[in-house]
């Protein structure tokens, strides 16, 4: 049974509890792999979570010459594999949504992962097993469109269903705040 990343946009809070969380996944070395942005911040306490939208078929591994950035069965981008990986950065720069990082250290690329190790067994990432919000969300296929038609009014938004995207298609799926489809949101 295929899950999905889902993002509700809206419910962040700012609480950040995701990016504690993603420190302690195992094979992320305490490292945080996602990132929390505040939309104005001098105007709004509106957050969004950000995080690899494991796309479909990802720009990261298409620029990667040494082919380290692998893509698991179940849709997962991964980081790029130690034994492979050049350091030449073009995932970093490839990538239409700024995501993948470089370590000058160890001279290697990092991302989220989805978990890899939790979702294989069909376990949430450790990001949306700890949202207090319920922002992020891991859910079935028929979750997921069960949601879909409950933001059939106009509000919801899939990564793939976005206006002009950046990069097609992608598993992980976002509902974007009021904010940023031209409502203003007061809090």
């Amino acid at each position: 049974m295929k899950q999905h990343l889902y993002i509700e946009m809206d419910n962040c809070i700012g609480c950040r509890s995701c990016l504690a969380a993603c420190t302690q996944c195992g094979g992320h070395d305490q490292r945080n792999r996602n990132y929390v942005y505040d939309v104005n911040p001098l105007v709004t306490r509106q957050t969004i979570p950000l995080m690899c939208l494991h796309c479909v078929n990802p720009a990261c591994a298409r620029s990667c010459p040494a082919q380290a950035i692998q893509i698991t069965k179940e849709g997962a981008v991964l980081s790029a594999l130690v034994e492979k990986c050049i350091g030449c950065q073009n995932c970093t720069i490839a990538c239409p949504y700024g995501i993948p990082k470089f370590d000058e250290e160890q001279n290697l690329m990092y991302k989220c992962d989805l978990c890899y190790d939790r979702t294989k067994e069909g376990i949430p990432p450790m990001c949306a097993s700890v949202c207090p919000t319920n922002t992020l969300q891991w859910l079935t296929e028929e979750e997921l469109a069960a949601k879909k038609e409950q933001h059939r009014l106009g509000k919801w938004t899939a990564s793939h269903e976005l206006p002009d995207p950046l990069e097609g298609e992608t598993n992980v799926k976002i509902s974007l705040p009021g904010i940023l489809q031209g409502k203003q949101k007061l809090f």
